[in-house]
């Protein structure tokens, strides 16, 4: 009986495989029509929804951030709110609060729950280090947990939930930069950098002509939960999930098989949630590339956006001008991928 069962179950998500891979071939079609270029970008942000986690958007201003989360929140047909971030910001605002409410046909008062716009299927942090500490931390048990809790009740995020966060790189003067433990939390750094002429050429052109028409809406919250369930369920060599571990592993000072470069530029490497993401993030690649295996390539490929903002550089590091970017690199050549065993 459970072979069968296995049997069906592997033909259902071959099936469901390929419906994945047209769905978001459609998603990425619809998304071009407002978002020009941008195509690493836009598919990390595909792989976040498909992985079920958070991330984290750094750009200077006019790159289009809010923009492309609000056009994939359209596509996906998901409720979509946004949250600007600023100094004055309380937790309540984000989360909701109890207010007294009079029932009018019997004149009695009492108080009720009004959710705030955390409780959505998509949130814009815009600019979310502009605001206290304890404001950022109010997402905290959202982003992890799916739930919030408030007044001492407990209130549960319907799925899907993600969070989408936007820094600026350059306006830091008023800012409160994320701590680790939130930072962890996100599983991509994704860095959106100015476009290339002849695409910033058809931005300017397309959005000063006539107005852009309605986005066709591809994929639904339903079936975005079933992608993600799926993503778990795709099979990954160990050889695979090993040098996932390798590399994190890698990043930290004093561990035995770190280079020494890392305990030169690095005081604290990666957490083992990165691990987790790549390998996540490697399955999410490689169904959103067609195949039903994750592979060497798929880990390294997700390297950079995972490991991006949980390494952290010491005064060594930042005197020699060397970027995160250029440690991630070095740790990737010093960590090659061994041959594939069969999943």
């Amino acid at each position: 009986m459970n072979d069968i069962s296995n049997e069906a179950r592997t033909t259902d998500d071959g099936i469901l495989a390929d419906r994945l891979r047209n769905d978001f071939e459609d998603v990425r079609v619809e998304v071009g029509k407002r978002i020009i270029g941008q195509r690493d970008v836009v598919e990390l942000i595909l792989l976040t929804l498909l992985g079920g986690g958070n991330s984290l958007l750094v750009g200077v201003p006019g790159l289009a951030k809010t923009l492309l989360v609000h056009t994939v929140a359209q596509v996906l047909d998901l409720r979509f709110s946004r949250i600007q971030f600023t100094p004055d910001l309380m937790p309540s605002d984000i989360t909701g609060t109890d207010l007294v409410q009079e029932d009018p046909s019997t004149g009695r008062r009492e108080l009720k729950f009004n959710p705030g716009p955390v409780f959505t299927n998509i949130l814009l942090a815009d600019e979310i280090n502009r605001t206290p500490p304890k404001t950022q931390s109010a997402l905290l048990e959202a982003m992890q947990e799916h739930r919030l809790t408030v007044q001492g009740r407990t209130y549960t995020l319907d799925p899907p939930f993600f969070v989408f966060a936007t820094q600026n790189p350059i306006e830091l003067e008023g800012t409160y930069p994320l701590p680790e433990a939130q930072l962890d939390r996100f599983m991509f750094e994704i860095e959106l950098g100015y476009l290339d002429n002849d695409d910033e050429l058809e931005v300017v052109l397309s959005t000063t002509g006539a107005a852009p028409g309605a986005l066709r809406r591809v994929v639904t919250a339903n079936d975005l939960v079933a992608y993600q369930g799926l993503v778990r369920r795709v099979p990954i060599a160990e050889s695979v999930a090993q040098h996932a571990v390798d590399i994190v592993r890698a990043s930290r000072p004093g561990d035995a098989r770190a280079p020494a470069f890392v305990a030169r530029w690095l005081s604290y490497g990666a957490s083992v949630r990165a691990a987790q993401y790549l390998v996540l993030g490697a399955k999410a690649r490689a169904l959103l590339h067609g195949r039903h295996h994750v592979g060497f390539e798929d880990v390294r490929a997700v390297a950079r956006p995972v490991l991006r903002h949980r390494l952290l550089r010491n005064f060594h590091a930042e005197a020699e001008g060397v970027d995160t970017l250029q440690i991630i690199d070095r740790l990737l050549a010093e960590v090659p991928a061994g041959e594939e065993t069969a999943s």
